[in-house]
This record gives structure tokens, C-alpha cells and sequence, in this order.
């Protein structure tokens, strides 16, 4: 069993209680938090933009639409270029979930 330090009267407490058996005060629950990781929104924003833009290149560039476009297009920007800048958009998307999901499970909780 562990214990902590009533935070009025100084004696240890159980870490079960809430109350402090001696001066009768309530002991708060604490809460350690990690500070929000803005780092990840950001690739989650920059992936979201880099599929957007791999698909508006390769529906214009592979003659999808109806517009066309006055100079010509090489046929690697329609195979190679396009789809990794889509699929390393995702990427970053998935990335940048992942390390808002590992930052908010490591969350502790102390009593």
C-alpha cells in the first residue's frame, strides 16, 4: 500500500483516501497531463492538403475533366507523381494521428 502526505496536516494518508483521517480535509485528486501536441494537427492539416492537392492533380492532369488545360502533360506526373503525393498524404494523416493518440494515452492519474 502506498502512501502520500495530507497536504494541511502533513501526516501520511493512505492513497485510497480521499479524506485525511486526521484533520479531516479533503484531499484533491491530482492530474498529470501532457500538454496537447499542436505538432500533430499540424500533419494531420499538411496530410489532409497534400491528398486534396495529389487529387486535383491527377483529375486535371489524367483529362478527367472537361477544361482543358494549354500545355501538355507528361504521363509521370499522371503515374508516379500524383499518387505519392496522395498516398504520402496519408501518411502524414495517419502519423499525425497516431501521435495524438499516443500523447493523450499517456495520460497518468494520481489520487
Amino acid at each position: 500500500m502506498t502512501t502520500r502526505q495530507c497536504p494541511y496536516c502533513g501526516i501520511a494518508v493512505s492513497e485510497e483516501r480521499t479524506e485525511c483521517p486526521h484533520c479531516h480535509a479533503a484531499i484533491p485528486e491530482i492530474r498529470l497531463h501532457r500538454q496537447h501536441d499542436f505538432h500533430s494537427d499540424t500533419e494531420i492539416r499538411k496530410g489532409l492538403l497534400y491528398v486534396l492537392l495529389g487529387a486535383l492533380i491527377h483529375y486535371f492532369a489524367a483529362g478527367y475533366s472537361a477544361m482543358q488545360l494549354p500545355f501538355p502533360i507528361q504521363p509521370v506526373v499522371t503515374v508516379l507523381l500524383s499518387p505519392i503525393l496522395f498516398v504520402g498524404g496519408l501518411g502524414l494523416v495517419l502519423h499525425g494521428y497516431y501521435q495524438r493518440h499516443r500523447a493523450y494515452s499517456h495520460t497518468v492519474r494520481y489520487r
